[in-house]
């Protein structure tokens, strides 16, 4: 048992010092744009979003797995959280996480997740007002997760995600990898987490959109413009996103409790920022939440983020929560997001 937490320390402080290290850096080529599964940077949990993404040491509910895989081994009974997210120009999020603790074993997660652009117009260089036809943009991603407590202090996590994107008649299909580790340093107090996210192999698109008839040499009289083709589109990476943060709870007593969260968060698709976050519980029903995201990243749209939440208790081991999120994205607008929650200890 020393030797597995010793080697735990080692990893924990490794990842973390990794990971601040980056968020440190300042490289001369920003990389936006460059990744595919942007959907699987959209945050899931409206607790969270409202504590302004800071989540990589949070545990308690499923939908912190989305952060820290390793919150996994501190989840208690059963948890289930359904999320509808109105997200931006329109486009539809859902979002559903079920984990269960299996005593003595580990706790075992299903998530999935669904974005759905709506129908919008086919347009073409011919036809810029649109074809007649329509087409749609769906997103998914369904994980399996585990998580453990090493000791007493420690979990780690990991979860495995089939991811596949479509546009009209062409998809993409991969796999994805998260993991992470915690370490509580204060009972009901300090707590550090490191994870890393999307982790996983290179893709592309393909399908019938993009297949076409070619013509060799326009130029040439009597050239076949009828030759069968298909244009070949590049592979790219998963959008990888390192956290590290520490969270603290103050007790004021058990009616009254206040915690702060922040992590480093550097992606490897746009620069390094800072998330932070604060919640005020009153007496175990209601919460109250503030968090700003993305401090320090350049041409940063938005960053406040809002919301609050409240649990009612049927008995000491059964409760179902409902939490809401308002974030700014400046001048994309808003986006608002509801969680409902039911938990079985």
């Amino acid at each position: 048992m020393k030797n597995i937490l010793s080697k735990t320390f080692k990893i924990l402080s490794t990842c973390f010092l990794l990971i601040l290290i980056f968020a440190g850096l300042n490289f001369a080529q920003n990389k936006t744009g460059t990744t595919i599964g942007q959907f699987l940077k959209i945050e899931p949990s409206s607790r969270v979003v409202a504590l302004g993404n800071a989540g990589a040491s949070l545990s308690g509910e499923i939908s912190n797995i989305f952060y820290n895989p390793a919150s996994l081994g501190r989840l208690q009974g059963t948890d289930v959280q359904f999320t509808f997210n109105k997200w931006l120009a329109d486009i539809t999020y859902n979002y559903m996480a079920a984990g269960i603790n299996v005593e003595g074993v580990g706790t075992f997660a299903l998530i999935g997740t669904l974005l759905n652009s709506g129908e919008m117009d086919v347009r073409t260089v011919e036809n810029p007002l649109g074809t007649g036809e329509r087409f749609t943009v769906n997103n998914l991603a369904l994980g399996l997760g585990y998580g453990l407590m090493l000791t007493d202090r420690v979990s780690v996590g990991l979860q495995i995600n089939y991811i596949n994107e479509s546009i009209w008649h062409s998809s993409l299909s991969t796999f994805g990898m998260n993991f992470g580790v915690q370490y509580q340093v204060v009972e009901g107090g300090l707590t550090l987490g490191a994870s890393v996210s999307n982790f996983g192999a290179r893709s592309s698109y393909n399908g019938r959109d993009l297949y076409l008839n070619y013509d060799f040499d326009p130029a040439k009289y009597g050239d076949n413009d009828k030759l069968p083709a298909e244009l070949r589109t590049d592979y790219f990476n998963l959008p990888t996103i390192f956290r590290a943060g520490v969270s603290y709870w103050f007790d004021f007593g058990n009616d009254y409790k206040l915690l702060v969260a922040a992590d480093a968060v550097h992606p490897n698709d746009n620069d390094q920022y800072i998330n932070v976050g604060g919640e005020f519980n009153l007496l175990q029903i209601l919460s109250i939440r503030l968090g700003y995201r993305n401090l320090f990243m350049p041409d940063a749209e938005g960053g406040l983020v809002i919301g609050g939440g409240v649990q009612t208790n049927f008995n000491e081991t059964n409760n179902i929560r409902f939490d809401y999120a308002y974030a700014d994205y400046g001048r994309l607008a808003d986006t608002h997001r509801v969680t409902l929650s039911v938990g079985f200890k």
